[in-house]
């Protein structure tokens, strides 16, 4: 991908890229571990191995290291197992840590009734209680019931050590709602635009592949607005759009797929450029290419190092996950009949004259 030479001019003050196209979240600081005085039911404890490097596996030019998976495994299942009225609480920073899917009660919309956010709430703090309550009964060597063995099992299920996952652990809740019906109406919506998308990256020298993109940022909706301010199919913010979308100043360009299109290939090939490696570049396009080079910066350019260990500003759940989530959705969107077996029934295509940004 060294060759990646599309001739694009930038102003010399390039803060306009300190933020992604996408939003951020918050930082998250890592937990120590801590000894308990009274010793868990044993497991076979995991233990890694420092000296060797975890097997990666390759699909096109996208690695996917072992140890991203449990990541990759727990987007696939928010996009394409768990529907809208379920919702899985889980360890924000272990995704394969996941305590509980509940359904919430009622008709579930899109939206949330104040009922069902209740719902989901109150759940959430029946699983930060728990947590709490079973990491003070080890501290202190009080007696553990049945309930109490089988949290722990489920901690420990993920291969790791109980004194590294367990402290903190009531602070890292939480809740997920599924996405499989947007997901899917996204798929469809995407036989609209897939082959423009794809001819756009292929003519920029990039990997068509990244047209999966929107799937991570708006499931394929045109007229996506993020609280952030960022906007349309591709969640430009107006800064970044004034920089890699040309004329944009004068037509809000960030509503026509198509021209946005054109911008994110823009803007990917300077990300590239920059950070050297396509897991980088795909996450800033959420975290910022200036963002993510003070990631490498600190930690080298050992992407999963940075997403295990970087805690920089603003480098939260969004960012840490965001490369993770754009392999599930281009997993599932390369081979969608596994995961929707009632088959997917795609719009057709447009060209980019049959799209008016004002639609």
């Amino acid at each position: 991908m060294n060759r990646l030479i599309l001739k694009v001019s930038f102003l010399p003050v390039l803060l306009l890229l300190l933020n992604g196209c996408g939003s951020n979240q918050a930082n998250y600081k890592r937990d120590k571990p801590v000894s308990y005085r009274s010793s868990p039911p044993q497991t076979q404890a995991y233990r890694p191995n420092v000296n060797k490097a975890p097997t990666a596996s390759y699909a096109g030019i996208f690695p996917k290291p072992a140890s991203l998976e449990p990541a990759v495994d727990f987007w696939r299942k928010t996009y394409a197992v768990w529907q809208r009225s379920e919702v899985a609480y889980h360890d924000d920073r272990f995704l394969d840590v996941v305590y509980e899917v509940m359904p919430l009660p009622g008709y579930v919309a899109e939206g949330l009734t104040a009922e069902q956010k209740l719902a989901m709430n109150s759940r959430r703090d029946f699983w930060k209680s728990r947590l709490a309550e079973l990491d003070s009964k080890l501290r202190y060597n009080a007696a553990l019931n049945a309930a109490d063995r089988q949290l722990i099992a489920k901690l420990e299920s993920s291969g790791r050590p109980l004194n590294s996952i367990l402290p903190g652990a009531a602070d890292r809740v939480r809740a997920q709602r599924g996405t499989r019906e947007r997901f899917k109406r996204g798929l469809e919506i995407s036989g609209q635009y897939d082959l423009q998308f794809r001819q756009i990256f292929r003519n920029a020298g990039l990997p068509e592949e990244l047209a999966y993109l929107p799937h991570v940022e708006s499931s394929f909706q045109p007229a996506a607005r993020s609280s952030a301010g960022a906007v349309g199919m591709w969640q430009f913010t107006k800064a970044a759009a004034q920089t890699f979308m040309p004329g944009s100043d004068k037509v809000d360009q960030r509503l026509d797929p198509f021209a946005s299109a054109n911008g994110a290939a823009r803007y990917l090939t300077h990300a590239y450029k920059k950070l050297g490696n396509w897991p980088a570049a795909v996450t800033s396009y959420n975290h910022g290419i200036g963002g993510m080079k003070r990631a490498q910066d600190s930690m080298g350019e050992d992407f999963m190092r940075i997403v295990d260990q970087y805690d920089g500003p603003a480098f939260g759940f969004a960012s840490r996950n965001y490369y993770a989530q754009f392999l599930a959705a281009r997993e599932i969107a390369n081979n969608p009949e596994p995961y929707f077996r009632e088959g997917i029934r795609y719009e057709a295509p447009l060209n980019p004259g049959q799209y008016l940004a004002a639609e």
